[in-house]
C-alpha cells in the first residue's frame, strides 16, 4: 500500500501481492537491507506484503490521529476533517484486508500438506515405539502388527481427507465451524471418534490374522459393549455435544442473539479462546478433561490392544460434567447488541443544546462491535440508521487505535436529509445484527 502522507495526500490501493516499487520491480521490492521479497506468487512475499500494508497503515493512522496530513481546506470543519480521515483510514484497511486474505488463502493451501506429514510422524513414532519395546520386551507380536496396520489404515484416511479438502486446509476442515474458526466441540468427538475406530480397527486386523477360529472369536469379544462402555458413553455425549452446540450456535446468530464475523483462517487457538481472541473457561476446562481421558484411554488401548479401552466410571462423570458446562457456555455467551442512551456529543467550547442536524450524536450501549469485528476493515461496515438515513460510523483514530467505533460507544453526525421530529435511532454492526430502536427527538 502507497501512502502520501504529504499535505491534501490520498491513499493509493496496490494489489495483495505488493506495491510498485520505484525501481518498477514485481511487488515494489524495496531496497537493499529494507526487507525481502514481496512478489505475489510465493508464500514469503504475500507475508511481507502483508506485513509492510499493515506497517504502513498503523503508521498512517498515527499520523491522522495527531492531525498531520489533513488537507488544509478541511482543517475549519471538524466534520468534514473526520470523515475525510475516515474515508482515508478505511481505504486503506480494506488494502490491508485483501493482503490478509492473501496470505490466509496461501496458509490454507499449504497447511493439508503440513497436517498429512503430522498424521505421518505420529504413524512413524508409533512404529518407533513398537521397535523399541519389542527389542526390550518379548519380541515382536500379532498385537503390534496389529496395531501398526490399524495406524496405516487411519492415516490413509485421514491423507485422504485432506487431499480432498485441500483448498481448506486439510485435516482440520471437518472440524472447522462455519464462522472459519476451529470448533472446540467437533475437535472433541472427532479425537474420541477416532481413537474408538483405531481400537475397533485393531481388534478387526487382530481377528484377520489370529492363527484359528478360536482365537479370532476371542479377539472379536474384546469388542463387547461391556467392557468398553465408559468409551462408548463419553463417545455418543461428546458427539452429542458437538452437534447440538452446532445447531445452537445456528439459531441463536439467526435469532441475532449471538454475533459471529468470519475469521481469515483456522487456528489452533481457537480451541481455547472466543471469537475475540481471549481465553474461554469453558472451552479450555472441556479441552483439558477431555485430552486427559483421552490419554487414559490410549494408553489402555495400548495395554489392551485386544479389546476396547474402558475408562473408570468416576473419569466419565467428570467428562459429562465438562461437557455439561461447555455446553451451558454456549447458551449464555454472546447477546443481542443494545443502545442503552444517546447524547448530543460536545466539543470543548460548546454550550450545551439539544440535538440538531449536523450535530454529531453519541450512541452509548453494549455488543456494538463484535467479537473478532476490531479489523478496521470490519469496523468500516458499522451502520447506524438515523431515521430513513443510513450513516456509516467513521473510523475516529488515537494512537494505537480507534476511539469510535468501540463496543460501548459510537460517534455519528445527524445528516441534513433527517427530518425533524421524533426520529428513531438503530445500531448495525459488522455482523448484520441489529439493535434495539431508541428515540431522540431533533429540531430544525
Amino acid at each position: 500500500m502507497a501512502v502520501d502522507t504529504a499535505r491534501g495526500g490520498g491513499t493509493a490501493s496496490a494489489p495483495p501481492g505488493g506495491t510498485a516499487g520505484p525501481s518498477g520491480t514485481k511487488g515494489g521490492a524495496p531496497p537493499s537491507g529494507h526487507g525481502g521479497c514481496a512478489c505475489a506468487d510465493c508464500p514469503h512475499g504475500v507475508r511481507e506484503g502483508r506485513r509492510r500494508a499493515l506497517a504502513e497503515f498503523r503508521r498512517r493512522r498515527d499520523e491522522l490521529a495527531a492531525g498531520v496530513g489533513v488537507p488544509a481546506a478541511l482543517a475549519h470543519s471538524p466534520g468534514a476533517s473526520r470523515q475525510w480521515v475516515s474515508d482515508e483510514l478505511t481505504q486503506a484497511a480494506r488494502t490491508v484486508a485483501e493482503h490478509t486474505r492473501a496470505e490466509a488463502a496461501f496458509r490454507l493451501n499449504g497447511l493439508w500438506r503440513r497436517t498429512a506429514v503430522a498424521v505421518w510422524g505420529a504413524v512413524a513414532l508409533l512404529l518407533a515405539g513398537q521397535i523399541t519395546t519389542a527389542v526390550l520386551g518379548p519380541g515382536w507380536t500379532a498385537g503390534r502388527t496389529a496395531g501398526l496396520a490399524a495406524a496405516l489404515v487411519c492415516a490413509a484416511a485421514l491423507t485422504a481427507a485432506a487431499l480432498l479438502h485441500r483448498s481448506h486446509g486439510g485435516v482440520p476442515a471437518p472440524v472447522t465451524g462455519e464462522d472459519g474458526r476451529l470448533s472446540t466441540s467437533r475437535t472433541v468427538a472427532a479425537a474420541w471418534v477416532l481413537l474408538a475406530s483405531y481400537s475397533v480397527l485393531v481388534v478387526a486386523v487382530g481377528a484377520a490374522l489370529a492363527p484359528g477360529a478360536d482365537a479370532s472369536v476371542r479377539l472379536l469379544a474384546g469388542l463387547d459393549p461391556g467392557r468398553g462402555a465408559g468409551l462408548l458413553t463419553v463417545l455418543a455425549l461428546c458427539c452429542a455435544v458437538a452437534v447440538t452446540v452446532r445447531r445452537t450456535v445456528a439459531l441463536r446468530v439467526r435469532a441475532q442473539r449471538l454475533q459471529k464475523v468470519r475469521a481469515d483462517r483456522p487456528r489452533a487457538a481457537d480451541l481455547l479462546t472466543d471469537d475475540g481472541g481471549r481465553g474461554s473457561f469453558t472451552d479450555v476446562q472441556y479441552v483439558a478433561v477431555c485430552s486427559v481421558a483421552a490419554v487414559l484411554a490410549a494408553v489402555g488401548a495400548a495395554r489392551r490392544p485386544g479389546e476396547l479401552p474402558d475408562l473408570p466410571w468416576g473419569l466419565v462423570l467428570l467428562v459429562a460434567i465438562s461437557a455439561l458446562t461447555y455446553l451451558a457456555g454456549k447458551y449464555s455467551e454472546g447477546g443481542r447488541p443494545v443502545i442503552l442512551s444517546v447524547v448530543r456529543s460536545r466539543e470543548p467550547g460548546d454550550l450545551d443544546a439539544p440535538i440538531r442536524t449536523g450535530d454529531d450524536i453519541e450512541i452509548r450501549g453494549s455488543g456494538l462491535v463484535p467479537p473478532g469485528a476490531e479489523a478496521p476493515d470490519r469496523l468500516a461496515r458499522t451502520t447506524v440508521r438515523i431515521g430513513a438515513v443510513h450513516v456509516h460510523v467513521p473510523l475516529v483514530p488515537v494512537a494505537g487505535g480507534f476511539a469510535s467505533p468501540a463496543d460501548t460507544v459510537l460517534t455519528v453526525p445527524v445528516p441534513v436529509d433527517v427530518e425533524p421530529g421524533r426520529v428513531e435511532v438503530q445500531v448495525i454492526t459488522a455482523a448484520g445484527a441489529e439493535t434495539n430502536r431508541y428515540s431522540i427527538d431533533v429540531l430544525d
